[in-house]
């Protein structure tokens, strides 16, 4: 059955009510020579949006996240400065793991993250160390908006880094999650194809677009060959049967899935 909630064309539009948001695709170079590792992450099973469902780590912008990135030279209110600093904040209290902060050392990344969770601002927190974030170490490569109205609507920009080293064992955020493993993109894929996770339609198509290559360099490359644009699933009725639809410009090597197969949130 058809959702009539979905737009049923091509044509992006932005919810009134979409919440601005940030992901990160963290990668490594896999210690059997193989594919890149991405950290991901379970949702825990009592969230409203995604329960359950195995995802990048990321989250909602903050108001605080502006004012970090106008003191890195973005613009005030500029979205893309906010998200990139989200990104990273979300990550490192989601799993522990400090991106795209050259100058916090392993050590101090525990208390870092236990004070952002306290709800210490990241803009005092960076004011009292005197450091900055290497924001430009990210990888712009997707914008996601999935209108889906029996969930919350994100309005969320994706973006790809190389781990920083480390040695420390990586936690979740309990609140909000239960569980997190290093994948290759492939790996993770055929882990949801036989029911041991479940992803949500927009991470399987960026791990399909990520399985395309090998590592974060390659990665990059194909980044940089395709525009980052708005990207809004509809619906279209193709041999009797309704198919969620992406464009096909945009480097996904699949760009549709029958409707009934796919999880939305």
């Amino acid at each position: 059955m058809t959702d009539n909630s979905l737009q049923t064309n091509a044509s992006p539009t932005l919810p009134a009510d979409a919440i601005p948001a940030a992901t990160l695709v963290i990668m490594r170079r896999s210690e059997t020579g193989g594919p890149d590792e991405i950290l991901m992450v379970k949702r825990a099973t009592t969230m409203a949006f995604a329960a359950g469902a195995v995802v990048f780590p990321g989250g909602r912008i903050d108001p605080d996240d502006y004012l970090v990135a106008a003191r890195h030279g973005f613009a005030e209110g500029d979205v893309e400065g906010a998200a990139r600093v989200a990104a990273l904040r979300e990550t490192l209290e989601e799993t522990g793991l400090a991106v795209g902060w050259p100058t916090l050392v392993e050590a101090e990344a525990g208390d870092v993250r236990r004070a952002l969770l306290a709800e210490n601002p990241l803009s005092g927190i960076l004011a009292a160390r005197g450091d900055r974030l290497a924001l430009d170490s990210l990888v712009s490569f997707a914008r996601w908006c999935p209108n889906f109205k029996e969930a919350r609507t994100f309005d969320t920009r994706f973006y790809a880094v190389e781990a920083p080293p480390h040695g420390h064992e990586l936690t979740v955020e309990a609140a909000e999650h239960s569980h997190i493993f290093w994948a290759s993109a492939r790996a993770t894929l055929a882990m949801a194809d036989r029911g041991e996770v479940s992803i949500i339609f927009p991470t399987r198509r960026n791990l399909e677009r990520l399985a395309q290559v090998d590592d974060f360099t390659a990665f990059s490359a194909h980044a940089a060959d395709h525009p980052v644009e708005l990207v809004t699933p509809w619906i279209e009725e193709r041999g009797g049967e309704s198919h969620l639809c992406i464009p096909g410009h945009l480097g996904y090597p699949v760009t549709s899935e029958p409707f009934e197969r796919v999880r939305r949130g």
